[in-house]
């Protein structure tokens, strides 16, 4: 049925969307910044420049360069030795024997070094991050090129998200999505099955 798997990094396969919030709660709170769980609910699946012009947006007299270094120093610091993995990341990718990449939002330095840290490098053949394309997710590219990567056609990719913006990202670029939600609920309005876990989500598409 499929040639390919793609999976998305943050809140699918690694579980750093809570350590992210945590993090960014507390360097809001050291620079005297109020916001409420809407402002962390907006920044799931947005890669980083967007996500820097939803701060300045939140807070127009801050010097939003300077909170965003505060938050990626605590934010790295929290994950240094320790990067949480979702429940059946590890086993989902022992088990599908198919030829696998990475579709992230993360910048590539900092993608990369959360899969090394992760120990999960080894299973991808190619990590795609937003510094390899010009319109991040939710816009097909990403997922356009990851395929045109693997040498596979989009529509013989399955693709694993957790976030709106990433499942509409790989629907929109022609894949068959399976979405894990992470900390916001969906109705699947872009994913082909909704699933509770990985595993589900791989049993739902017939990759194990």
């Amino acid at each position: 049925m499929f040639d390919a798997v793609i999976f998305d990094l943050d809140g699918t396969l690694i579980d750093t969307e809570s350590v992210a919030m945590r993090t960014g709660r507390g360097v809001l709170s050291d620079m005297g910044l109020i916001a409420g769980d809407d402002l962390f609910h907006d920044l799931i699946g947005k890669d980083g420049p967007s996500g820097q012009l939803l701060l300045q947006a939140w807070f127009p007299q801050t010097d939003v360069a300077d909170l965003v270094r505060r938050w990626d120093a605590a934010f790295h610091a929290a994950l240094d030795g320790d990067v949480p993995l979702k429940p059946g990341a590890r086993e989902i990718l022992e088990l599908i024997n198919l030829p696998m990449a990475l579709c992230t939002s993360s910048a590539r330095e900092s993608g990369l070094r959360k899969l090394e840290m992760a120990g999960l490098s080894r299973h991808f053949r190619h990590v795609i991050t937003r510094d390899d394309v010009s319109a991040p997710k939710p816009h097909p590219e990403p997922y356009l090129l990851t395929a045109a990567r693997l040498g596979v056609a989009p529509a013989r990719c399955l693709v694993f998200e957790d976030s709106e913006t990433g499942a509409r990202s790989a629907r929109e670029a022609g894949c068959v999505v399976v979405q894990v939600p992470d900390i916001l609920p969906t109705e699947g309005v872009h994913a082909n099955h909704v699933a509770e876990n990985l595993l589900e989500g791989a049993r739902l598409a017939g990759v194990i």
